[in-house]
């Protein structure tokens, strides 16, 4: 047989491998995230410390089609109604919202980053859907999920993964969400690119340098027993950062000095983390929450929010804002007998109670143990 068949035929076996490949049903789970520690910190230059939850999460399908569609959510996309009154009804319980948007603004991202950046990308089309099942308004980045996992999607129909570096990835996940007027920060995102539990820093020479913060997955095993509570009917977490975004910008230093404090509760916190000092990580989180507290002030935050907070802290567990509200993550330092008190209080007053489901990193055991112990030379 000749080598030029043979080359031949190789190319044909590739080209087989390829038109199989672009013709199977990709599908990517994102998981909801907590923030630990830190936040809101990452708007402002900062550190944080969070983790992706796997309690919940949310789910994109892309399979290949003839012409590129987006599939409308039979729940969340809901556009026929019984009434008026029923539309009327729910926006009002549940505003503006659907994943059809999300998707087709990460499309458009992810395109046009791969054009400014000399990524050719084929000509197939595409139908993705998509399902989640993590609650609304809960602060657990239900919008960056579904984000997050279309995102991963197009990497692998596009096969372009690893033209596109993993630090990369979460802004383009935050400039989807921005096209749709989505007010957030990256540490959300972060979390679900890399998954687990994930260090990081967004001081202004990293960002203004590289273009994204420094990332350092950890160990999950560092993290005690936690837990989350969060409201069926929680407050609108999208408001939340708009008045000290603004004084911070205009150089107010009562924010200016509180948001360096909580980005250094982030510091503190990775070293209690790897020493598994959890007395020390108590008193961070609810400092954390404290400080958010005395800046954004109760208005703001909301009564029900503020609520879940002190429902921990009246049996003495150590409780924080998940993200900008809606839910709270907490540790219980006297272990489950204070987490049964707890869950007994929760059920008094109609919140959801359930242990923290942690989902591990993407990178390897190794990976991680190795960049722990350069975390720990650093600090």
């Amino acid at each position: 047989m000749s080598p030029n068949l043979n080359g031949i035929r190789s190319q044909q076996d590739r080209k087989m491998e390829s038109d199989r490949s672009e013709n199977r049903i990709i599908e990517h789970k994102a998981y909801a995230r907590v923030g630990l520690l830190g936040n809101p910190s990452d708007v402002y230059y900062g550190r944080a410390i969070s983790f992706s939850l796997g309690n919940f999460w949310a789910s994109v399908c892309l399979e290949p089609s003839e012409d590129l569609t987006i599939v409308p959510h039979p729940t969340h996309d809901l556009v026929q109604f019984n009434s008026l009154p029923h539309l009327v009804n729910r926006l009002q319980n549940d505003g503006y919202y659907g994943g059809v948007r999300l998707l087709m603004a990460i499309c458009k991202i992810f395109y046009s980053y791969c054009k400014e950046n000399d990524i050719n990308l084929h000509d197939g089309n595409f139908k993705l859907s998509y399902d989640t099942n993590i609650p609304r308004q809960t602060g657990l980045s239900g919008s960056s999920a579904i984000v997050c996992a279309a995102l991963s999607c197009l990497l692998d129909f596009y096969k372009v993964r690893h033209l596109i570096k993993v630090e990369v990835r979460p802004n383009l996940i935050l400039n989807a969400e921005k096209e749709l007027g989505i007010v957030a920060g990256l540490q959300d995102r972060v979390a679900q690119v890399y998954g687990g539990l994930v260090y990081m820093d967004f001081s202004k020479k990293h960002m203004e340098g590289l273009g994204h913060g420094l990332y350092t997955p950890m160990n999950i095993n560092l993290l005690p027993p936690l837990y989350l509570i969060y409201a069926e009917n929680p407050s609108d977490s999208g408001k939340i950062h708009s008045t000290v975004r603004r004084r911070w910008l205009d150089g107010d230093k009562f924010i200016i000095s509180s948001m360096e404090e909580v980005a250094n509760i982030a510091l503190e916190g990775l070293t209690a983390l790897l020493e598994k000092d959890y007395t020390k990580l108590a008193s961070l989180m609810n400092h954390n929450f404290d400080l958010r507290r005395q800046m954004f002030g109760n208005d703001a935050l909301g009564a029900l929010n503020i609520e879940m907070v002190e429902v921990a802290r009246r049996v003495g567990a150590a409780s924080k804002f998940t993200g900008s509200g809606g839910a709270v993550v907490v540790f219980c330092p006297d272990g489950p007998s204070q987490a049964k008190l707890l869950e007994d209080a929760c059920e008094k007053v109609g919140f959801v109670f359930q242990p923290v489901k942690v989902m591990p990193s993407f990178l390897n055991e190794v990976d991680i143990e190795t960049l722990s112990s350069k975390l720990k030379q650093t600090i």
